[in-house]
């Protein structure tokens, strides 16, 4: 007798001992077949549990992945028709500033008009603008079609077209200012009921798929757009001075955009339909009514009505001198189209940066530092129009046209840059269903301030003297917009210090890792386990 080396059982039960067989018995060549088949079983049994796992985990691998993809917006519903909708939407909006430079650079030139009444026909063209909240009530309220976003983008378009279409191929309409001015005011108005409705889509779209911050990428497609139409438009008027086929091209444009909208449905974006029927037949009076008293409960909420305010008084406090300026370049430096179009696309580039680190950097900034800071830079930015008109680059060996374009849009840029943080900050506040009259109401804001700062230029420039021939007092002009550049500053305290964090952000756990190791762990420690229970077992048995 003499113990066997190789025990079944755990190694703190006792050894047993067996009998010896004869090398080439049928009893050992008998249980060696058998041991044979009992090794095989027990591999078999032993891996069956760890390719489950390996299975589980590769479940668990491509459902992280689908999760990833999702937070990332490209698993979200109608991501695609969303893209190409308001992507090319804003990218039109941007483009405007195409068919605009035609406008002016033609009133200025064929039709010969005065610096201040060129602002004056800019600025009341804006009053449709005013209207925006209107235009979102309706937009939230009202349902056409069983719709609410999509009908008013594409009415809005419509009356864009027939704006743009007369003036591109009525004469009449481009050389009389009264019928050029009707047309502005109508493309305008259909620009601001496509811009109300495409504002509260992206909000709506954001808040209903939690993805925040997408009106910067609504800012830097409009950006996109303005540096290609302000590229083109330079060359194009300096090749041609062609002003009507600028006009029939954006009409073109336009027209292929409506077609877009008008074949797209809203129920293929994803957003909550309206289930109630009985609200679909209340009267739309009702509906108004009730929409506008939302509204008005929202505004009224400090932390929104502040930022409001800010925001309106800082473009309230600084006089646009715009006219005059465009009018002193092009009619006293005699700047040819294509620089002051290649100045538009310089601070088209700076605003498409300044979007993209915003998005990278700016969120983790205090919105109340990043405010104050803009606020200073925009101020300083307006000397660089003194520069010009002083004369003091030539003295340092830069002309005009290398000054002009590289600096004489940068006042512009940063005054367009610093809305985005408001934006983004009213959008994650936003009550669902007021999102378009909430945006709409500070785009009207905005755009009332915008034209109550035009006329105080008007007055200033008046009060200073200054006309097409005479340009003298421009430099105290440009001083007194500086001085109130830095006015805001004084309530600055109204901005609020950090933007509010959404819910995925502030339910914080476990990182992504510790999660995926925690949970890896857990199921090959289970088949560990398991494979040594029914291995304990068989050879047990």
């Amino acid at each position: 007798m003499i113990c066997s080396l190789v025990s079944s059982r755990p190694t703190n039960f006792p050894m047993q001992c067996i009998k010896k067989e004869p090398l080439f018995s049928n009893r050992r060549f008998i249980n060696l077949f058998k041991g044979e088949e009992h090794k095989n079983k027990i591999k078999n049994e032993s891996l069956k549990p760890v390719m489950m796992s390996y299975e589980s985990v590769s479940k668990e691998n491509v459902k992280k992945k689908m999760v990833f993809e999702e937070k990332n917006g490209f698993l979200k519903k109608g991501s695609k028709q969303m893209l190409l909708l308001c992507g090319f939407g804003y990218w039109v909006n941007g483009f405007r500033c195409f068919p605009w430079l035609a406008l002016n650079f033609h009133m200025a030139n064929y039709l010969n008009i005065s610096p201040s009444t060129l602002q004056l026909v800019q600025n009341c063209g804006n009053l449709p603008l005013v209207a925006k909240p209107l235009f979102g009530v309706l937009s939230d309220a009202v349902y056409i079609g069983g719709a609410h976003r999509l009908p008013y983008i594409s009415i809005g378009v419509l009356l864009q077209v027939l704006s743009w279409g007369p003036l591109a191929l009525i004469s009449v309409a481009s050389e009389s200012l009264p019928s050029l001015m009707a047309c502005v005011l109508l493309g305008n108005l259909g620009a601001s009921i496509a811009e109300v409705a495409k504002d509260a889509l992206v909000a709506e779209y954001g808040q209903t798929h939690k993805i925040p911050g997408l009106q910067s990428y609504a800012f830097m497609a409009s950006a996109a757009g303005g540096i290609l139409g302000n590229l083109i438009g330079g060359f194009f008027l300096l090749r041609t001075r062609q002003t009507r086929s600028m006009f029939l091209t954006f009409a073109s444009i336009l027209a292929f955009q409506f077609v877009l909208t008008t074949s797209m449905r809203e129920e293929s974006l994803g957003l909550p339909q309206l289930q109630d029927q009985t609200s679909m037949r209340r009267s739309v009076f009702q509906s108004i009514k009730k929409q506008y008293d939302d509204l008005i409960e929202t505004v009224s909420e400090e932390n929104i009505c502040r930022p409001i305010m800010f925001i309106v008084g800082s473009i309230l406090a600084v006089p646009l001198l715009s006219g005059s300026i465009f009018c002193y370049q092009t009619q006293y430096l005699n700047l040819d189209p294509s620089v002051i179009g290649m100045s538009k696309v310089t601070g088209q580039l700076m605003i498409f940066s300044m979007i993209a680190l915003y998005n990278r950097l700016g969120k983790n900034i205090s919105i109340k530092q990043l405010v104050s800071s803009v606020q200073v830079v925009y101020a300083f930015s307006l000397l660089l129009d003194l520069i010009l008109v002083l004369q003091l680059n030539q003295k340092v060996g830069i002309s005009n046209e290398f000054f002009a374009l590289c600096f004489s849009g940068i006042a512009e840029t940063i005054a367009q840059f610093k809305i985005l943080p408001f934006q983004v900050l009213l959008a994650s506040l936003a009550p669902s269903g007021c999102e378009g009259s909430l945006m709409s109401c500070l785009a009207s804001a905005l755009c009332l301030s915008s034209i109550i700062s035009g006329f105080l230029g008007v007055g200033l420039s008046s009060f200073l003297g200054i006309t097409s021939g005479n340009y003298s007092s421009l430099p105290l002009g440009i001083l007194i917009q500086f001085i109130a550049a830095l006015l805001p500053l004084q309530w600055i305290d109204n901005v609020p210090v950090s933007q509010p964090l959404s819910e995925k952000h502030t339910k914080r756990g476990l990182s992504k890792r510790s999660r995926r190791n925690r949970r890896v762990g857990r199921l090959a420690l289970g088949s560990m386990y398991s494979y040594r229970r029914e291995r304990e077992l068989d050879l047990n048995g």
